[in-house]
């Protein structure tokens, strides 16, 4: 089957900056409306509608109604990781030496979909590689047994988490990093529970992540001992 017509028809269609503009505000993981996601593209409000009625129908974003509103999300974390991908390929090719976001902040820490990315983001990835706790493979990354005593010690257990619709563990590229960071079941839990415990907060309107000090500590500790 020749896949070329659609691919063009995806790129297309995400590589209209308004789109773009759309898509990647929605890279927070939060749900928003038609009227927030226009000021959020810099463009009028039929605009936005038009947009997201092409995204709709490409199955890029799904909506839900909820009283009186709308509220569009990404359609998936593939959605989320094939922009992600094309991010840091672009970046790659552009004539500019600093990969990524120019904000330190969101260099630091962001939210990729609903997992931890940026330079603490990478820095868990590698320090379950380092130490053996998660295998990486040709078919893909797992986390080895004793990896779940690691992560018992943030109560994130394998039956809490496991959901048969989505992989446990994921490698996905970082935008700003160029390695990978950990996506999947464990990545979204493991982000979710950093917000719980404190150690990090989520910035209103941006895909920051921002650390306490005494959060980033204890995240150091337990994963780049």
């Amino acid at each position: 089957m020749d896949a070329g017509p659609t691919i063009a028809r995806i790129a297309h269609l995400i590589g209209e900056r308004g789109r773009s503009q759309i898509l990647g505000a929605l890279m927070g993981g939060r749900a928003l409306t038609a009227t927030e996601l226009a000021d959020a593209a810099g463009i009028t409000r039929p605009t936005v509608s038009t947009h997201l009625g092409k995204l709709e129908r490409a199955r890029l974003i799904v909506a839900e109604k909820q009283g009186r509103h709308r509220y569009f999300r990404l359609a998936g974390s593939e959605v989320a990781q094939l922009l992600e991908n094309m991010m840091g390929v672009a970046n790659s090719i552009a004539d500019d030496r600093q990969f990524g976001p120019r904000d330190p902040q969101l260099r630091k820490a962001r939210v990729c979909y609903d997992h931890l990315a940026g330079t603490l983001g990478v820095l868990v990835y590698d320090g379950l590689v380092r130490r053996e706790l998660l295998s990486v493979t040709p078919e893909g990354v797992a986390l080895a047994e004793n990896g779940w005593t690691l992560f018992g010690q943030l109560n994130l257990t394998a039956d809490a988490i496991a959901n048969p619709r989505r992989p446990l563990c994921r490698a996905c590229i970082d935008w700003s990093e160029r390695r990978h960071h950990l996506a999947g079941g464990l990545g979204a839990a493991l982000l979710d529970r950093l917000f719980e415990l404190g150690w990090a907060s989520p910035i209103r309107d941006s895909r920051v992540v921002r650390f306490s000090s005494s959060g980033e500590k204890k995240l150091r500790e337990l994963f780049a001992a």
